[in-house]
């Protein structure tokens, strides 16, 4: 396979995965763009430096740009590689992070199933930029393959009124939702950071609907993602 103009070798292994563990509870990891995660624990992950990385490669690009040359061109793809090499960095980080954190916890991890997301919701234009940088896609496949070899169980989850939903009372009005940040249940008064609740919503619903765990392993292909 030829990149950028070097020469990469592929060469595929089959390897023994583990038995996936039945999780005695499930750790909800909810993802989005203000925070790239917060699981159900309360642990968040800001994208502020992520944010503050992508408006300075914004810039230079634009920048670079203007100039219109050969070489501009050619820096303008450097630096496009060079913000995803950052990114999928901070990703795998991450995923390690949860995947870790699930294993002494004896916890499946639970994730919504975001596929579609970007043709289902619309955002601002001033935002655009921002939501075409959401890498969750990314995120959660690299939390899916860490999570096979380490056999801890994946559960998607329906995303619907992840949001609005108390994970107290189970109460859901869009009312609820105050703002990004904020959630208060018009019902019981429960209040907390949005993400947080949203979090232990998706953890409620992997536990409500238990999902069927193999227990042996087996080619390293095989998926560990089960449906609920």
């Amino acid at each position: 396979m030829q990149q950028n103009g070097n020469w990469f070798l592929l060469a595929t292994i089959d390897l023994q995965e583990p038995p996936v563990k039945r999780p005695v509870k499930w750790l909800g990891v909810d993802l989005g763009e203000v925070n790239i995660a917060v699981d159900s624990t309360g642990e968040t992950f800001t994208a502020d430096k992520i944010e503050a990385k992508r408006q300075k490669y914004f810039k230079h690009r634009q920048r670079l740009q203007k100039r219109n040359s050969k070489s501009s061109r050619r820096k303008v793809r450097r630096v496009g590689h060079r913000e995803a090499r950052f990114r999928r960095d901070v990703n795998h980080c991450i995923s390690k992070h949860l995947v870790r954190k699930a294993i002494g916890t004896d916890s499946g991890i639970a994730l919504e199933d975001l596929t579609g997301i970007r043709e289902r919701t619309t955002v601002r234009w001033e935002q655009r930029a921002k939501r075409a940088g959401w890498s969750f896609w990314q995120l959660r496949a690299f939390l899916e393959y860490k999570a096979m070899q380490d056999g801890v169980a994946v559960c998607l989850v329906n995303p619907r009124n992840t949001s609005r939903t108390c994970s107290v009372c189970g109460y859901c009005s869009k009312h609820n939702r105050k703002s990004q940040s904020q959630f208060k249940c018009g019902q019981c008064g429960h209040a907390e950071n949005a993400d947080l609740n949203a979090a232990k919503n998706i953890a409620n619903r992997a536990a409500v609907n238990q999902p069927i765990v193999s227990p042996s392993g087996g080619a390293s292909q095989r998926s560990l993602v089960v449906g609920c």
